[in-house]
């Protein structure tokens, strides 16, 4: 690959992935999204264009005009957010009429077809990064003990049960009892919620949706991740092994490891 067309979110994942591919001399043409995508993006890519959600003709020009090998997209859209900053232009509105049901996954597989009916394919950016993966097992943090494994395997199980309705990725489990689903509100309050009934010891799990194309909505943790996770005493996150991205995986761990929050890798 001698270029790569970056459809960028939110959050640190863009600039990791920029970095990652130009330590691998790729050529990098970064799309970021207003209102999202930090400006920091700016000093890792060759070329950046802002734009709005919803400007998938602006997309395609772009990618098409910098003649980039491949696209990736990285990084979220707040869907809080969309109601300020959705403005779809006359490509976006005749893709979404022609999708029968309304999720995350299937829009952005939709948008993914829509480049690549463009000739140019859309891939996974995360095998650019080493080591970004979660591994099986302890990564950081005390050992669980059996009561909490078992919390573990609650909110692992409730996560994939209702990640087929697309609600969310996160569920926060206390005591054999759930306290909180992650829905619209996004990961930190559906956490802070479960805490304030909860109070402190939550066992978390992030997890994939069946079917969720890791392309480009993978479950992920990083620096911020740990940093809610001591504000609202939490003891445990378990994070899909083989699946979920570490952000800033030194740093997150390191950070795991002093604050005596448990990391765990869960099949």
């Amino acid at each position: 690959m001698s270029s790569l067309g970056l459809i960028a979110g939110n959050g640190i994942f863009p600039l990791e992935v920029a970095a990652a591919a130009r330590r691998r001399g790729i050529k990098v043409i970064a799309l970021a999204h207003q209102g999202e995508t930090i400006p920091e993006l700016e000093a890792q890519v060759d070329q950046l264009t802002w734009i709005k959600v919803g400007e998938l003709q602006k997309i395609v020009d772009v990618l098409k005009n910098a003649d980039v090998s491949q696209a990736a997209m990285a990084g979220g859209i707040s869907r809080v957010r969309l109601a300020d900053s959705f403005a779809p232009d006359q490509r976006a509105l005749k893709m979404l009429a022609g999708i029968t049901r309304w999720s995350d996954d299937a829009v952005l597989r939709a948008i993914a077809r829509e480049i690549e009916s463009e000739g140019i394919p859309v891939i996974d950016p995360v095998p650019l990064m080493d080591d970004a993966i979660a591994s099986e097992g302890l990564m950081a943090g005390t050992a669980p003990d059996e009561k909490k494994l078992r919390d573990l395997d609650l909110a692992f199980g409730v996560a994939r049960s209702l990640g087929a309705f697309d609600i969310g990725q996160s569920v926060a489990v206390k005591g054999g009892v759930v306290s909180a689903v992650e829905a619209v509100e996004g990961t930190d309050a559906a956490l802070r919620r479960a805490a304030s009934i909860s109070g402190n010891g939550l066992v978390i799990a992030k997890v994939a949706k069946p079917g969720q194309d890791l392309r480009f909505d993978r479950p992920a943790i990083g620096p911020a991740t740990i940093e809610l996770l001591v504000e609202i005493g939490a003891a445990l996150i378990g994070i899909e092994s083989g699946k979920c991205l570490l952000l800033e995986r030194e740093r997150t761990l390191s950070l795991a490891q002093s604050s005596n929050v448990a990391v765990y890798g869960h099949v």
